[in-house]
């Protein structure tokens, strides 16, 4: 058994704390929001996820886990802390890391391990992670381990994810991934696949950003398609019928904190990376895109009234991180549009959150920029006499299209005409 300190009780932090807890290991929670601490503390969650509370319930009849605002000695500390993007700079913000490592300084012994899991660029643990928790007095690799372990793991099936997926393990040494290795295995049922530090902080990154090229390639295919008067979504369904090809879907944008940051934190201190830098564009200019096309929808109308279905960045989740509906909003509202919103999920947010019937009171124009599965089972006629004009947008091909044409909605889509 290992006494385990982890930094950070967010939505990584705290769940592998957990995981941890219960199979067999001591674990203190570090969290500088005393809120979150106090919250643990009455035995409740800071937020809600399937299966989360049954793991925190376990891990306190095991009297396993507990949260405290301030780190203390271990035999491992684990900093899942976040990791903003400096927009100005285009550039990972590393300070939170920073502080974690500097917070582990004082507790550092010879013999520890010290975890990343945050999302960093390539060499953060060779270069930054190094110079700070050698402020200790050890030197890296001779007394204390540094290895990086990336979460690979999406809201909403998060805990199924972390203990199922495989994972990346990557030490300044050899030691550092053994010792890390031997550790996550307590409960990770997934592959551990071992590597370097260097090229585990990489396989993070290139992960979604792999998968931010190719929305940005599906995006552009839309507005192809928009061009020539074709199915966009049809197109991609049997292209991707290809053994050898998957395209994925296109959308008003990308969001989240892991493919829209991401590609920027590979791309910060390297040469050859037209490609990333270009999806990155395309993605990050979807929602003028849709704009666009929902100002065709109810040209003639001064000053409409829009309602946005949906601002959590993904279906079925209460995610609102670098959500595209954002900018959408900012832009529409810029044109002079009234902009409504309506999200069966997102409880508070920057703009806000009405009901359905007030949300759709009065509007020229539904604009769908998630896909809730409320939104693919709702009946139309539920809004019959609510709206001056019957338009719906759909960006995320999620309406059931037959049935809101038969409702009398003058119904468009991104790249089907």
């Amino acid at each position: 058994m290992s006494k385990i300190c982890v930094l950070g009780l967010g939505y990584i932090g705290l769940p592998t704390a957990l995981l941890f807890a219960n199979n067999g290991h001591e674990v203190v929670g570090v969290d500088v929001n005393r809120r979150v601490v106090d919250i643990l503390k009455t035995g409740k969650m800071p937020f809600e996820e399937k299966g989360f509370q049954e793991l925190l319930d376990s891990a306190l009849e095991k009297k396993a886990f507990r949260a405290e605002s301030f780190v203390e000695e271990a035999d491992v500390f684990l900093v899942a802390v976040p990791t903003p993007f400096d927009s100005e700079m285009r550039m990972a913000d590393l300070k939170y890391v920073i502080s974690a490592c500097e917070m582990i300084v004082p507790h550092l012994r010879k013999g520890n391990l010290v975890i990343i899991e945050s999302t960093i660029p390539p060499k953060t643990c060779d270069r930054q992670v190094k110079q700070i928790l050698e402020n200790s007095g050890l030197k890296m690799c001779e007394d204390f381990c540094v290895s990086h372990c990336p979460e690979r793991a999406i809201p909403g099936n998060t805990l199924h994810e972390m203990v199922y997926n495989d994972r990346v393990i990557g030490g300044v040494n050899e030691k550092s991934t053994q010792l890390t290795a031997d550790l996550y295995s307590s409960f990770v049922k997934g592959d551990l696949h071992l590597t370097t530090s260097t090229t585990a902080e990489m396989i993070k990154l290139m992960e979604n950003t792999s998968r931010d090229v190719n929305i940005a390639l599906a995006n552009e295919f839309a507005q192809i398609a928009d061009d020539y008067g074709i199915n966009v979504w049809e197109a991609i369904e049997i292209a991707n019928k290809h053994p050898r090809v998957n395209i994925l879907k296109p959308g008003p944008g990308v969001g989240g904190h892991c493919i829209a940051i991401d590609p920027w934190f590979l791309t910060e201190n390297a040469n050859n990376s037209s490609l990333i830098m270009m999806s990155r564009q395309i993605n990050d200019s979807m929602p003028q895109y849709v704009l666009k096309m929902v100002k065709k929808m109810v040209a003639g109308i001064e000053n409409p009234t829009i309602t946005v279905f949906g601002v959590a960045y993904k279906g079925d989740i209460a995610d609102t991180r670098a959500t595209p509906a954002k900018k959408f909003i900012k832009l529409a509202e810029k044109e002079g549009c009234k902009v409504k919103i309506y999200d069966p999920f997102v409880r508070e947010w920057c703009y806000p959150i009405m009901g359905l019937e007030e949300a759709v009171e009065g509007s020229d124009c539904i604009v769908v920029l998630t896909d809730h599965s409320e939104f693919r089972e709702m009946d139309p006629r539920e809004l019959y006499g609510k709206m001056p004009g019957l338009n719906i947008f759909d960006s995320r091909n999620v309406i059931n299209e037959e049935l809101w044409g038969k409702a009398g909605f003058n119904v468009r889509n991104i790249g089907k005409k």
